[in-house]
């Protein structure tokens, strides 16, 4: 079966899956375009079975990935070859000369340009034209296990957690693009999970590709016990069972050890990756042998001349600090952490000049904190520039947060801090620059083109597994405590990114309620045990989020709508909760603005957030839970019940924005019977007729 017949193919034979599982050597799947004839005898064939011979020894003997050239244009073969991380040379070498043996007979690709072979151990791949580094999920193949999962629910929240974490160590942690674990399900299941990239890729595309395929279990797999997702450059595998070989795939999640002393530099994580008219692995060692000694000469001197500027560097600033500090402040303990964390402190010149001394044209914003400039470096990167105003109320403490917070967190859904500089009296927090602003410009600037609904639910989704990164995947635990539209930024793809962690709560791990007597955030998006009480938690993040859900899909503010030309105003909330307990669809749906709807997943959206609003926190749901609930179609959702509180007036902040405090007077929307909340299911079946 060729791609170009089907570009999805779904394999849901129970006796096939069983069969695939039971022979790790059979034969996954076979793609075979039959555009791509060669011609027999042909140059491009003597390049081709040159490449084909070379790659299983090739990957055998250099950690399980080889990517090569041979030929010259225009009859070059691309080749890739891959083992699973897990698996031992010679079990690799045997899967791969197998493979070889496979492509060129009948029951593989004979004869064509551009094929590929995917086993339960390896998989090989060759072509006429370069297809290294590019993602590629255009074709699919889907697996599951017969059997169905007890608790489905929670299963499926677990195997959310489980996966998302194992893609994020595959494309950010591991230095083979792999990663495997497993996650507990009380009080008796244990679910293992696998994920993988072919180590062409960049970091950030294969958690692209991963992501996809994580997004891809609700359709192949929902309320299975196992499954399996596999692309051309990724795959990813879940079962109750260890299917993999648990001691090695911990040592293949191990960091690269250093190389040997007169090794040569290597390519694409150890791969042989020749160039056409190459003499082969035995020259390129020699050329390594040769250029051994005078290159770590150099790199001797480079690491004595860096260490001696950094040392020069981080002098400067302390002194600075001491100098600032004789007021009696004691803000140098906050400084002086601030300098040990790890991020890159900037001189204050190279910032001025950046930002033309801080002018007004390049002024972006302001915030609680102070002002924010656009920049360009020397080297032309552009950069944000925030800046600690004089009558800022949030001061050291939060740039100290901040700092210490986002140098250790990496995710594609959290903005990037690039550094900071603490000189004069300059405090400054340096971030990438991100293009599209903030998302409250774009959702509610009535100048700016409309998001279509597919970029709104791109953005709500991004957002969710940003938040559930900092709350159960990342190495830290953290609680942002100021969630909302104008802490959203976006890139020039429109991936959201979310930002300003100066009131963010670090938690250890035996703990996950705290409890302050300083509220400062942003009402309306503050959950009500924390406006009232301190309380917060990962279900307080829970709340905002579920408010800026209800803000993303109907473009309205979490502030007060006119009802009526005679009717009393109301907040967001109450509108969305007003038309939703009495089955007013067609209002809720015409209320999103934007192309492109869709009816099913926009119910679904605002069907959670109601749920993240509700009063108790125990039945607002944890961002895994979050995150499989966007994504699937078939997880049943309880019905929420009312949201926590409305307000009647402006909403008001603390904090960063300067409102009321939490003694502000709260007025309830009127108690709503659970039985008068119609069947969602009643609704999506009249929108689909």
């Amino acid at each position: 079966m060729t791609s170009n017949l089907l570009p999805i193919l779904l394999l849901c034979s129970p006796l096939l899956f069983a069969t695939a599982i039971a022979a790790a050597a059979d034969l996954w799947y076979t793609d075979c375009p039959s555009n791509t004839n060669y011609t027999r005898g042909s140059a491009f064939q003597s390049n081709l079975d040159a490449l084909l011979s070379s790659l299983p020894a090739s990957t055998a003997a250099s950690s399980g990935f080889t990517d090569n050239v041979t030929g010259a244009a225009p009859d070059q073969a691309f080749g890739l070859a891959q083992c699973r991380a897990d698996v031992n040379a010679s079990a690799c070498l045997a899967c791969l000369d197998g493979s070889v043996q496979r492509m060129a007979g009948a029951a593989g690709c004979p004869g064509q340009k551009d094929a590929m072979l995917i086993y339960d151990e390896c998989l090989l791949r060759h072509s006429n034209a370069s297809f290294f580094g590019t993602v590629d999920t255009s074709v699919g193949l889907y697996m599951w296990n017969p059997q169905n999962a007890t608790q489905p629910q929670q299963f499926a929240a677990v195997l959310g957690t489980l996966m998302g974490n194992l893609t994020a160590k595959a494309a950010y942690e591991s230095p083979r693009m792999f990663a495997a674990g497993s996650a507990a399900v009380p009080p008796f299941l244990h679910i293992y999970g696998m994920a993988q990239c072919t180590r062409d890729l960049a970091a950030d595309d294969c958690n692209q590709c991963l992501a996809s395929a994580v997004a891809s279990i609700p359709q192949c797999c929902d309320g299975k016990q196992g499954g399996r997702v596999i692309y051309r450059t990724c795959f990813i595998r879940f079962e109750v069972y260890p299917f993999y070989n648990v001691q090695a795939a911990e040592a293949a999640m191990l960091p690269a050890p250093a190389p040997a002393p007169g090794d040569g530099p290597t390519i694409n994580g150890g791969g042989d990756h020749s160039v056409p008219g190459s003499t082969g692995s035995k020259g390129r060692v020699t050329t390594g042998l040769l250029v051994s000694i005078p290159v770590a000469v150099t790199l001797l001197v480079l690491l004595l001349a860096a260490a001696y500027l950094c040392k020069k560097w981080s002098r400067k600033p302390r002194k600075l600090v001491q100098a600032a500090s004789a007021t009696g402040r004691g803000d140098d303990e906050e400084e002086e952490d601030m300098m040990s964390s790890e991020s890159i402190l900037y001189d204050l010149s190279t910032l001025r000049a950046a930002t033309d001394n801080f002018s007004a044209e390049n002024k972006l914003g302001e915030g609680g904190f102070g002002p924010v400039y656009k920049g360009t470096l020397q080297n032309g990167r552009e950069i944000a520039v925030k800046r600690l105003s004089a009558a800022s109320q949030q001061g050291l403490v939060e740039m100290k947060n901040e700092v210490v917070m986002l140098a250790k967190l990496q995710h594609r859904n959290l903005v990037r801090l690039l550094g900071c500089c603490i000189e004069e009296h300059e405090r400054l927090l340096v971030y990438e620059f991100l293009s599209n602003n903030s998302l409250d410009k774009i959702l509610f600037d009535p100048a700016r083109q409309q998001l279509s609904w597919g970029l709104r639910h791109k953005i709500i989704e991004g957002i969710g597994r940003g938040l559930l990164y900092l709350h159960e995947d990342s190495r830290l635990t953290i609680i942002h405590r100021d969630l909302k539209a104008s802490n959203i930024l976006l890139d020039a793809g429109m991936n959201p990114k979310i930002s300003d962690f100066g009131l963010a709560k670090l938690f250890n791990v035996d703990s996950s309620v705290g409890n302050t007597s300083r509220i400062a955030g942003t009402y309306g998006y503050m959950a009500p045990e924390y406006a009232l009480h301190g309380i917060f938690s990962a279900k307080s993040d829970v709340y905002s989020y579920g408010v800026l859900v209800l803000e993303i899909v109907t473009g309205r503010r979490n502030t007060f709508t006119a009802q009526g030309s005679s009717g009393p105003s109301e907040d967001l909330l109450t509108y969305v909760w007003r038309h939703w307990s009495r089955g007013n669809v067609r209002q809720l749906l015409d209320s999103c603005p934007g192309e492109g709807r869709r009816p099913q997943e926009i119910l679904n959206c605002i069907h959670v957030a109601l749920l993240c609003v509700q009063e108790d926190p125990h039945l607002r749901p944890g961002m895994a839970s979050v995150v499989v609930m966007l994504n699937s179609r078939s997880v049943t959702l309880p019905p929420p019940t009312v949201p926590a509180y409305a307000l009647y007036g402006r909403a008001a902040t603390a904090g960063m924005d300067g409102g009321p405090g939490p003694g502000a007077r709260t007025h309830r929307e009127p108690s709503l019977s659970e039985a008068s909340v119609p069947d969602l299911q009643t609704w999506r079946s009249s929108i689909s007729q």
